[in-house]
C-alpha cells in the first residue's frame, strides 16, 4: 500500500506540535512534508498494512475564542481532491467536543476545556469511501491532551486548625503541619507549586514555606498572660512568583499550662475564731493560697508547721477541689484553759515540675490566729463515771457515795441549784427506784434493801442542771455493785429422788449427794454435809466426802417391805459468818430389783412423779376449758343477736303485718316443700296422712325424731281455723317442715262469711261513695278511725 496519512496541527499563540501517521522507517522524513496536501512515497512499501506513529497533540484549557479551534487535519495519500474521500472521528468527545470536516479532514475542538475535569481525550481516525464507506485504511487511535493552565488557586481543605502547645516552650517547637491543596497540574509548570508564609500570628510562630509547619519563635510565652493566639497562613502558588494564586487559613493555637508558678497567700496573716463548745471536727475557716497555674499544676496541699498546742488543737485539710484549705477542731477547746492560738500554715504544689524547679520554691507560708470564746457549759462532774458499793440487805437509806458536779463558768465554786433541779436519776435508769439521791449535794442513798442473789450489779444516770439554763445538763454513769453476806444457807444441788433394792446389803451406795452455796465465796468455802445431832438409829449413813459431796450408805440390815420408803434427813452447813444451816430431808423409796441390782418395780412413790397431774399438764387442761367455754358464749351470744334480730320492731304498727327477718328464704324450694293445694282449696284436699313427712329442700337433711302426735280426726273441709290450726301445730311439732318465714299464698276466701268478701266486684257499701259519703266509716269501730278520718271529712268549696 503506498498510501500514507499525515496530519498536521496548528498551535495557537504562535507554537504547535506536529503528529503524523506513517510507517517506522519514514519517521526521518516525515518533518520535510508539513504543510504539503499530497505526497507519495519514493518507493513502494513492501507490506500491505502500515504501523501508524502518533505524537501526543494538545489544547488549551479555558480557551474562549468566538470560533472553533483548529487542532489539526487529518490527509491520505489517495485524497486526490476527487472528493470522494471521507474522513470519520470516533471516540470520547467525537461529535460533540471535537468535530472533524469530512472533507478537508480538519479537527476543530467546539468547547471550552477544562484539565482540572478531564486531562485527556482518546480519539480514533479513518479515512472511509464516501460512496461506499468501505475503509480506505485501518482506524487509528490518537491522543488529546488538555494544557494546564493556573486558573486554580491553593485550598486548605482541612481549615480552620486548632493546635495546643505548652507554654514556656523553646524556640522552633513544632505546633502543627498545615497543607494546602492545588488542583492545576503539578507536572506542568509551577502551577501547583505553592509556597507557605505567615501572614498574621509574627513574631511569636513562623511557618517551613515548603512543609507548612508552624513552629513556635518566640520563647518564654506565658499562658498567664496571653493563653490563646490566632495565626494566619498563607499558601501561594507559582512559587509564590507575582501573578501566582493564593489561599489562607486561620490557626487557633492554644497554650497549654505548666507548673510554673508558685502559690501565694493574698495575706500575710489570718484571723478565726471558735466557739469553745465546738466539737472536734467542726470547721473553723478557710484559707486560700494564689496559683495563677490551673488543674493538676494548681492543686495545693496545707500543712500546719509549728508544733505543740496549735497542731494539737486543730488541724487543717484540703478541700475536694484542692484550692482551699480548711482548719477544724482536733480535740476539745477551753476557753477557761486558753483563749487564744497562734500557728502557721504553709501551702505548698502537690506536682512540681523538676523542669521549672528553678522559678520556686513552690510553696507559701502565713500565720493563723485563732481565739477561742466563751460559752455557757453544762455543769463537769468530777469523774467520767462513778463506781459505788454497797452491802445486800442493808436498810434503807444506806449512804453509798456522792457525785459532784462543778460549773465550768465559774469554777472557783460549786454550783448552786434548787434541791429539785439541781442532782436527779433518769428514771429509766432505776425503774424499781431502789436508789435516791439528794438533789443539793449529790448523796447517793438506798431506798429498798437490796438482794445480791436477785441482782448483783446495778446501772444508773445521775443529771446535773443548771438553773439559769435547764438545757445545760450533764450526765454520768454511776455503779453500783452490790457486796454479798452469808444470808443464805447451803442447800442440795438437784432434787435427788434416791432408791434402793429391798434385798441390798448393809454398806451399799445408795447415792451420791453435793450441797451448793447461793452465797458469792459459798462455792469456794466448804459445805459440810452431816446427819442432824441427835438422829435415833438412822437406816442410812451419810459419809461426808470433805469436798461439798456426801455418800448415802444403807446401815439397815432388814428394810420394810417393797413399796416402803426411808426418810433421811441431813444438816448442810456453811463455812461463812456468821454460819448458815440447811436442813433437807431425803426420801428413799424401797423397790424390788433384778439379780444385775437394776430395779424391777417399784412403789408410787419410788420413781415417778407424785400422784396426781403436774403442773403443765393442769395449765393445758385449763387452756382447753377455757377455750371451749368462751366459744359456748360466743355461739349463745350469735344465737340470742340471731332471736333478736327476728323480732318486729317496737316501735312499728302491727296493723302494717311487716315483720323483719334477719335469715334468707330458700326461694323456689319453699314453695316446692310442700303442697300448695290444700292451701288454695281446702274442700279438694286430702286429709294429711299421718306417716307421711314432707322434707325440706334448702337443707341437707337431718335425722330427727319428734314426738309422737296424738291422734285427731282431720277438720272439716269447710272449716278453715281449724285447717289452719291443725297444720300450724304439724309445723311446730315437726322440724323438718318448710321454716317458719316461708311466704304462704292463700287463694281460698272460705265459706259462709257474714261480711261477703271484700274483694268481690259484686259487693257494695251500705251507700254510693259518690253520692252518701263514708261517714259509714265511723260505724265500723276504732280499727277504722284512721280510715273515716281520711275519707269521711267532706270536702270543702272548690278554690276560686
Amino acid at each position: 500500500m503506498a498510501s500514507f496519512l499525515q496530519l498536521l496541527l496548528a498551535w495557537l499563540g504562535g507554537c504547535g506540535c506536529a503528529g503524523r501517521l506513517m510507517p517506522p522507517s519514514q519517521g526521518a522524513r516525515a518533518g520535510s512534508l508539513r504543510g504539503n496536501v499530497s505526497q507519495r512515497w519514493e518507493r513502494p512499501l513492501l507490506r500491505s498494512r502500515r504501523s501508524w506513529v502518533w505524537n501526543q497533540f494538545f489544547v488549551i484549557e479555558e480557551y474562549a475564542g468566538p470560533e472553533p479551534v483548529l487542532i489539526g487535519r487529518l490527509h491520505t495519500d489517495v485524497d486526490r481532491g476527487e472528493g470522494r474521500i471521507k474522513y470519520v472521528l470516533t471516540g470520547e468527545g467525537a461529535g460533540t467536543v471535537f468535530v472533524i470536516d469530512e472533507k478537508t479532514g480538519n479537527i476543530h475542538v467546539t468547547k471550552t476545556l477544562d484539565r482540572e475535569e478531564k486531562s485527556q481525550y482518546t480519539l480514533l481516525a479513518q479515512a472511509v469511501d464516501r460512496a461506499s464507506n468501505r475503509p480506505l485504511e485501518p482506524p487509528s487511535e490518537f491522543i488529546i491532551k488538555v494544557q494546564d493552565i493556573n486558573d486554580n488557586p491553593p485550598v486548605f481543605l482541612h481549615g480552620p486548625y486548632h493546635a495546643t502547645v505548652p507554654e514556656m516552650s523553646n524556640v522552633g517547637t513544632s505546633v502543627i503541619q498545615v497543607t494546602a491543596h492545588d488542583a492545576d497540574d503539578p507536572a506542568y509548570g509551577n502551577s501547583a507549586r505553592l509556597v507557605y508564609t505567615v501572614l498574621e500570628g509574627l513574631p511569636f510562630f513562623s511557618v517551613d514555606p515548603q512543609t507548612g509547619v508552624i513552629r513556635t519563635a518566640t520563647p518564654n510565652m506565658d499562658r498567664e498572660t496571653q493563653q490563646e493566639f490566632l495565626v494566619v497562613v498563607q499558601a501561594k502558588d507559582m512559587g509564590g512568583h507575582a501573578g501566582g494564586l493564593s489561599g489562607s487559613t486561620t490557626v487557633t493555637v492554644t497554650l497549654s499550662d505548666v507548673n510554673d508558678n508558685p502559690p501565694r497567700f493574698p495575706q500575710s496573716s489570718y484571723q478565726f475564731s471558735v466557739v469553745e463548745t465546738a466539737p472536734p471536727g467542726s470547721a473553723v475557716g478557710r484559707l486560700r493560697a494564689h496559683d495563677p497555674d490551673e488543674g493538676e499544676n494548681a492543686l495545693l496541699a496545707y500543712s500546719i508547721l509549728d508544733g505543740g498546742d496549735g497542731a494539737e488543737a486543730f488541724a487543717i485539710h484540703t478541700d475536694a477541689l484542692g484550692q482551699d484549705g480548711i482548719i477544724t477542731v482536733k480535740k476539745p477547746l477551753d476557753f477557761e484553759s486558753r483563749h487564744s492560738y497562734t500557728f502557721r500554715v504553709e501551702a505548698t504544689n502537690t506536682l512540681i515540675d523538676p523542669q521549672y524547679i528553678r522559678k520556686g520554691p513552690f510553696k507559701d507560708m502565713a500565720t493563723v490566729r485563732i481565739t477561742v470564746e466563751d460559752a455557757d457549759e453544762p455543769p463537769a462532774f468530777s469523774r467520767s463515771d462513778y463506781h459505788l458499793a454497797v452491802y445486800e440487805n442493808s436498810p434503807p437509806g444506806t449512804l453509798l457515795g456522792k457525785v459532784t458536779a462543778v460549773d465550768l463558768d465559774s469554777p472557783s465554786s460549786a454550783i448552786r441549784f434548787p434541791p429539785s433541779s439541781r442532782y436527779s436519776i433518769l428514771p429509766h435508769t432505776d425503774p424499781e427506784r431502789y436508789f435516791s439521791i439528794n438533789p443539793q449535794d449529790g448523796t447517793i442513798l438506798t431506798s429498798v434493801p437490796l438482794d445480791r442473789e436477785l441482782l448483783p450489779w446495778h446501772n444508773m444516770t445521775v443529771v446535773a442542771t443548771e438553773l439559769d439554763s435547764p438545757t445545760q445538763a450533764s450526765h454520768v454513769q454511776v455503779a453500783i455493785q452490790i457486796l454479798d453476806v452469808n444470808d443464805n444457807p447451803p442447800q442440795l444441788e438437784h432434787s435427788y429422788e434416791p432408791f434402793v433394792c429391798d434385798n441390798a446389803a448393809p454398806g451399799h451406795l445408795v447415792q451420791l449427794i453435793r450441797a451448793v452455796d447461793r452465797d458469792e465465796d459459798g462455792n469456794v468455802s466448804r459445805i459440810i454435809i452431816r446427819s442432824p445431832l441427835g438422829a435415833r438409829d438412822p437406816n442410812v449413813t451419810v459419809r461426808d466426802n470433805k469436798d461439798n459431796s456426801a455418800s448415802l450408805l444403807l446401815r439397815a440390815a432388814r428394810l420394810p417391805t417393797q413399796g416402803g420408803s426411808l426418810l433421811v434427813p441431813l444438816e448442810l452447813v456453811d463455812g461463812g459468818s456468821p454460819t448458815r444451816t440447811g436442813s433437807p430431808t431425803l426420801t428413799v423409796s424401797i423397790c424390788r430389783c433384778r439379780r444385775d441390782g437394776a430395779m424391777h418395780s417399784c412403789g408410787a412413790e419410788a420413781l415417778g412423779s407424785p400422784a396426781g397431774l403436774s403442773t403443765g399438764a393442769l395449765l393445758a387442761i385449763l387452756a382447753c376449758v377455757g377455750t371451749l367455754l368462751a366459744l359456748v358464749l360466743l355461739f349463745v351470744a350469735l344465737r340470742r343477736q340471731k332471736q333478736a334480730a327476728l323480732l318486729p320492731f317496737e316501735e312499728e304498727d302491727v296493723r302494717e303485718n311487716i315483720i323483719t327477718y334477719d335469715d334468707e328464704g330458700g326461694g323456689e324450694e319453699d314453695t316446692e316443700a310442700f303442697d300448695m293445694a290444700a292451701l288454695q282449696n281446702p274442700d279438694a284436699a286430702p286429709p294429711p296422712p299421718q306417716q307421711r313427712r314432707l322434707f325440706r329442700r334448702d337443707v341437707l337433711p337431718r335425722l330427727h325424731f319428734p314426738p309422737s302426735l296424738p291422734a285427731r280426726l282431720p277438720p272439716q273441709p269447710h272449716d278453715v281455723a281449724s285447717f289452719l290450726a291443725a297444720r300450724l301445730s304439724e309445723v311446730d311439732a315437726d322440724p323438718s317442715v318448710p321454716p317458719y318465714d316461708s311466704i304462704q299464698v292463700y287463694g281460698y276466701e272460705g265459706q259462709g262469711s257474714s261480711a261477703g268478701s271484700l274483694s268481690s266486684p259484686g259487693s257494695s257499701c251500705a251507700g254510693d261513695s259518690d253520692a252518701g259519703g263514708y261517714e259509714y266509716l265511723e260505724e265500723w269501730g276504732p280499727l277504722f278511725r284512721t280510715l273515716a278520718e281520711l275519707y269521711g271529712t267532706p270536702e270543702g268549696p272548690p278554690p276560686t
